[in-house]
């Protein structure tokens, strides 16, 4: 399960994007947040990977 977060941070020219992914940790089977900040294009291609 992942989302895509709502805020988008502008800084100058660049339009950045926060984007949070839900990853089961293969350690103790619970589920973390992942949070990076990316230019928008990039967002889904994160999204998709494992």
């Amino acid at each position: 399960m992942a989302k895509k977060s709502v805020a988008s941070l502008q800084t100058g020219t660049k339009k950045l994007t926060k984007a949070i992914k839900m990853v089961k940790s293969p350690k103790t089977g619970a589920y973390v947040f992942v949070e990076r900040v990316m230019a928008g294009d990039q967002v889904s291609d994160w999204l998709k990977q494992k």
